[in-house]
């Protein structure tokens, strides 16, 4: 079933930092989703406006999938002028990005929802006015000393972690697919918490 609108274009938003010092680490996974997306693809990400660029085919589905290179609390301004300049509704936006609240590796697509402090959700929904759009967490956990949250956040991940994110990333992919295709509520039952 295709959206409602019968619009077959979506804008999936990965979060992170720009520059290689914030490459590999845990608040850039939204990158790494996005780089996985395409990696079968003929596509690659080119540098526009706001946002590093790529688009691929899905199922009749066209993705225009960016990466803002504003940083992270910028990352509404992005966000904003890709759906504007690609006539895209705001049903099909998703935005993919690392959530502290969840275990590592756990998957939670949701249709709205709070920023729940993490600074590029946060710019997003200040600059669109609205909670009331698709995102998909990726969690990293929390296991990190008092007052050090943001070294954990823009820290790489352990040796542990690193064994299992391949395939945590892969699942990911899968949710993002299986939303542009099937929806919100249907991805929700099928893949959230697998």
């Amino acid at each position: 079933m295709p959206a409602h609108n019968g619009n077959m274009k979506y804008l999936i938003v990965g979060l992170g930092n720009p520059g290689s010092k914030y490459a590999d680490t845990r608040h850039n996974i939204g990158f790494d989703v996005l780089d996985a997306l395409i990696k079968d693809s003929e596509s690659s990400f080119e540098t526009e406006r706001y946002a590093d660029r790529a688009e691929i085919k899905f199922k009749g589905r066209k993705l225009v999938l960016i990466k803002p290179n504003t940083f992270m609390n910028l990352s509404g301004k992005a966000v904003h002028f890709w759906l504007q300049k690609e006539k895209i509704p705001m049903s099909n936006l998703l935005v993919i990005s690392d959530d502290l609240a969840l275990p590592f590796g756990t998957l939670r697509l949701k249709g709205k929802g709070s920023a729940g402090g993490h600074n590029g959700l946060k710019d997003i929904e200040a600059v669109l006015k609205t909670v009331n759009y698709c995102r998909l967490r990726f969690g990293i956990g929390s296991d990190y000393a008092r007052g050090k949250q943001a070294d954990f956040v823009l820290g790489p991940w352990s040796l542990e972690e690193q064994n299992d994110l391949s395939e945590r990333i892969t699942q990911a992919t899968k949710f993002v697919f299986s939303f542009v295709t099937i929806g919100l509520n249907m991805t929700m039952s099928a893949l959230n918490g697998k």
